[in-house]
């Protein structure tokens, strides 16, 4: 993977976790917070990780995944949105979890939201926090990805490959995010509820939020 990712909510659980595993496996990793200080502490605790503002982590990446709960996505967005350019890639991995969506799906959501000329897909729904910083042991589960852009699924599942026993699949236009972001918001509420391992989408482990 030749791109620096920014990770924006890179220190909850669900970010910190894909930033321990992609800098593992070799990439440049930013972790980003709206707190730099709470940044920087995340980052340090992974070797080579940077610990960076949102938006000074978003405007040094190729690569921005934003891994924040769904109330704080909009707000997010805007605040980064000037870091933004074309030809990147934004990787939504919200779940619309007690927030209403408009736009269709939060992923959609997302794309309203960024510049023109920035791809964006979603991706990483269903992925465990707790599995995620087990790096001794695969994730194992299916990675569900929808965009409109050849391009942003083509780097999203290089992002997939980076992740032992995560595999890829194709799972439509940006349009399907819909209904994975409804999959999984049913499954995690169904593993908040009853305490339980579903499987779904050979899901192992689900996070209560968006990161």
């Amino acid at each position: 993977m030749p791109r620096t990712i920014a990770i924006v909510g890179g220190t909850g659980a669900e970010g910190f976790g894909l930033a321990l595993r992609w800098a593992k496996a070799g990439a440049r990793v930013l972790i980003g917070s709206r707190d730099l200080e709470k940044a920087r502490l995340a980052a340090a605790k992974i070797p080579g990780v940077e610990g960076r503002l949102n938006a000074d982590a978003a405007a040094a990446a190729g690569v921005v995944v934003l891994a924040v709960p769904a109330a704080a996505q909009v707000a997010t967005l805007e605040s980064i949105r000037a870091s933004l350019r074309p030809g990147m890639i934004l990787v939504d991995t919200t779940v619309p979890m007690g927030v209403a969506i408009a736009a269709g799906s939060a992923a959609q959501q997302a794309a309203e939201h960024a510049p023109e000329g920035v791809a964006v897909a979603a991706a990483f729904h269903c992925l465990s926090a707790r599995l995620l910083a087990q790096v001794d042991h695969a994730v194992d589960c299916d990675v569900l990805i929808c965009s409109d852009s050849a391009e942003a699924k083509a780097v999203v599942r290089e992002l997939v490959e980076m992740l032992p026993g995560a595999r890829a699949v194709d799972a439509g236009p940006l349009e399907n995010a819909r209904l994975v972001e409804a999959v999984a918001l049913l499954l995690i509420s169904l593993n908040i509820r009853r305490q339980a391992r579903h499987a779904g989408v050979r899901i192992t482990g689900l996070r209560p939020t968006g990161g």
